[in-house]
């Protein structure tokens, strides 16, 4: 059985304030221009007429902060550029609005880029995206707390489980880690599909069990429940190399280092997919190469937002396999290699 419960407006409110931003929400997208309104450059003097939508996630996660920093950064550094950030429900969803022209750029998980970009799974022909670059690590957290009992994947057989919202990459790789571990995770678990605040807020209320999610260090719903309860995170490392000969290299195993989370003593492995920032493969080469520029230039700013920002690497940023990177993009990753 799956529940869609709703979102608390009340934990979103004190996290928007918390965080400071000044981005506007957009729960409509503004379409962008073709690109024909674009100045001519890319060397940093080119001035554009453009709005951008960019779809992000919700706002337990990183996503949502972190691409409202980037969103400020860009709005404030290229002439004649405003972009809004979107709430959605992350990287499914994010690639479904890139399609319709709802968004204009995303952030996305490797596994969900690759299944777009190819036209497998969720999507039925490839889309016309292109990258502009790999941002920072995914770590796929399986969480719960102390008074569950729940010390493995094994252990989730039978408990009310989220895997993650839907339309989510979490959901995603958390249904393959499980299928992993001998799970059938639509028969062997009691699905309750919400995002990161929310099955937070249903761990400690005590109607979910235990939740996945797939995001940077630290997350901060994660953040919140190891403040309050005595956190356990499960191992996922160990399942890494069947999802990458499986499904592709864009998975692999790497520690949650000890004390990312209060009252984490240990390092704890974990299934880890790179995060992309994806563009519309219309998107006018000049703009690609700027947004590019100025993010990957600017990791002091974004470090200000969220330590995410810490992984962005111009020099490695275009060693993405599965997804063609953006010309524009490639040209500005080419001047600094």
């Amino acid at each position: 059985m799956t529940t869609t419960l709703g979102t608390h407006s009340g934990r979103r409110s004190r996290l928007l304030l918390s965080l400071g931003l000044a981005t506007t929400l957009a729960l409509a997208a503004c379409g962008g221009d073709d690109g024909e309104d674009a100045a001519a450059g890319g060397d940093g003097g080119a001035e554009f007429n453009e709005q951008l939508t960019f779809a992000t996630g919700g706002t337990g996660g990183v996503y949502y902060p972190y691409g409202g920093g980037m969103a400020n950064l860009l709005s404030s550094e290229i002439p004649g550029l405003t972009v809004t950030v979107q709430e959605t429900n992350a990287s499914v969803d994010n690639m479904k609005l890139l399609e319709t022209d709802q968004a204009q750029m995303a952030l996305a998980l490797g596994d969900v880029v690759s299944d777009a970009a190819n036209g497998e799974n969720t999507f039925e022909a490839p889309l016309d995206i292109c990258s502009l670059g790999n941002t920072y690590n995914n770590f796929v957290h399986f969480f719960t707390t102390a008074d569950t009992g729940i010390t493995s994947i094994e252990d989730l057989a039978g408990k009310r489980v989220s895997p993650g919202a839907v339309g989510s990459a979490s959901e995603v790789t958390a249904n393959r880690i499980m299928e992993a571990a001998g799970i059938d995770p639509m028969n062997d678990i009691e699905r309750v599909q919400l995002g990161v605040a929310e099955t937070v807020a249903a761990i400690q209320d005590g109607t979910v069990d235990a939740g996945a999610w797939s995001g940077g260090l630290p997350t901060g719903a994660i953040v919140d429940l190891a403040s309050t309860d005595d956190l356990v995170l499960l191992e996922t490392g160990q399942y890494a190399d069947a999802l990458a000969e499986e499904y592709g290299d864009y998975y692999f195993a790497e520690d949650i280092p000890a004390e990312t989370y209060e009252g984490q003593d240990e390092a704890v492995s974990n299934v880890v997919s790179p995060n992309i920032l994806v563009v519309r493969s219309d998107m006018d080469e000049a703009l690609q190469e700027e947004i590019t520029r100025t993010i990957f230039e600017n990791e002091e700013q974004l470090l200000t937002v969220h330590p995410a920002a810490e992984e962005l690497n111009a020099e490695t940023a275009d060693e993405v396999g599965f997804i063609e990177t953006c010309p524009g993009a490639q040209t500005y990753f080419d001047s600094v290699g």
